[in-house]
This record gives C-alpha cells, structure tokens and sequence, in this order.
C-alpha cells in the first residue's frame, strides 16, 4: 500500500468520526453524552441493578403520571412504589 493510500484512509476514518453518532456538533452547548460502561459503573457504585419488567400500558401511564406529578424520573418512582408495596405485605 502507498503513503498516499495510507494517508487516505486515516482521512476517511477521521471523517467518519467527526461526522459519526455521538460525535459532537459544532455550535451546540449540549453536554457530553456518557458512554454506556461509564453510566453501568456509575450505576454498580449506587448498587443498581438492571430489572426489565413487562407492565401494562395503563400501569405504565399511571406510574408516568405519579412520577410528572411528584417529579421523579421513572426509576426513583417505580423504586419508591415497589417499596411501600412490599412494606404493605
């Protein structure tokens, strides 16, 4: 392979980066996005664990509604609702 052909390539990969998801744009003063290891440590560090669950539609409205209403995110809200349910029992 020649140097010019080299040279390309690092051209096209470095492209590929600045023009690819997560890269960032110019002009916005969004905040860098966190990697999904980065956030899985962040998360082992509090001790979450991930719990994928299939609920119905209208559970999952009202549970959308206690959280606007109380201004949690999802998580601390379903959190808070699985304790006080199991603290009833």
């Amino acid at each position: 392979m020649k140097k010019t052909d080299l040279a390309k390539n690092d051209a096209k990969k470095l492209m590929g980066k600045m023009t690819g998801p997560g890269a960032p744009q110019f002009g916005s003063a969004a905040a860098p996005a966190i990697d999904k290891r980065e956030q899985r440590k962040r998360d082992q560090a509090l001790g979450l664990v991930p719990f994928a669950v299939k609920l119905n539609s209208e559970l999952v409205q009202q549970l959308q509604a206690l959280a606007a209403e109380k201004g949690l995110d999802m998580n601390a809200t379903v959190a808070e609702v699985l304790t006080k349910g199991l603290a009833a029992d």
